[in-house]
């Protein structure tokens, strides 16, 4: 059995956002790049899985859309335990392209198993798993929270309003997971991490593909306003700002 973890290479979560070209592109310098979380999270249950003799998975690879800076990022993901990795050598322009892009990888190197995190920490766009799941005509789950293997059939439990759902499917199935799927990120070691640098990490050419959507501009959020303090006796004046200024009530 084969495992895929699509990975999106993300600024660390405490990044400031800044915006260069009249607002029209991230500005990247002084960016720590990290694993998407949720992407992370998948990995460390493919590891897990891994782990257990009695699911006979023989390779976990990890593939991502980018270019030569997204390496050190992928590395990380061969030092916690991944197998092999692939790079697609283009710049990641939106989700129909990222997604048409591992799709084509997919269908010259069948996996078992194709993880995607529920969303990327960036753009939060949450399309790309489905959308390689169209483009491969195979299923796919959402907001999975557990996942084991039984007898080569996947045993998925996911999020739903109320409560969870337990699911069966065959293979291959795209899983999209959300927090939930592993404890925690597992951390490469220092074996892992001089390991790492032996691991294949084959970068291939992008195909062509119609990118769908254009970024006009970004805006930041407002500021949030200053603290009101209200006496605890003034239940009045409470009610009307929650009423008329935060819009709560």
């Amino acid at each position: 059995m084969k495992i895929l973890i699509c990975l999106s290479n993300v600024p660390d979560t405490t990044t400031k956002a800044k915006f260069v070209n009249d607002n029209t592109a991230f500005d990247t310098t002084g960016v720590q790049w990290i694993i998407n979380p949720w992407d992370e999270l998948a990995l460390t249950r493919a590891m897990e899985l891994k782990s257990d003799a009695a699911n006979s998975i023989d390779n976990i690879t990890v593939v991502t859309v980018g270019g030569k800076d997204a390496e050190p990022t992928i590395r990380k993901a061969l030092a916690i335990g991944a197998d092999d990795a692939v790079r697609i050598d283009a710049e990641p322009k939106d989700a129909y392209y990222v997604a048409a892009q591992i799709a084509e990888y997919l269908k010259g190197n069948p996996f078992d198993l194709i993880f995607n995190g529920i969303e990327s920490a960036d753009y939060n766009g949450s399309a790309v798993g489905g959308m390689i799941a169209e483009f491969m005509d195979i299923p796919s789950v959402s907001a999975v929270s557990g996942l084991n293997i039984e007898n080569s059939q996947v045993k998925i439990t996911r999020e739903i309003d109320g409560g969870t759902e337990d699911i069966a499917s065959e293979l291959p199935v795209v899983i999209i997971v959300q927090k939930g799927i592993a404890k925690e990120p597992m951390i490469a070691a220092m074996r892992g991490i001089m390991m790492a640098r032996k691991k294949p990490l084959n970068v291939i050419a992008p195909v062509e593909v119609e990118v769908l959507t254009e970024i006009v501009s970004f805006e930041l959020p407002q500021p949030k306003p200053a603290c009101k303090m209200v006496e605890p006796e003034n239940v009045k004046e409470l009610v009307n700002l929650l009423q008329n200024e935060a819009k709560v009530i």
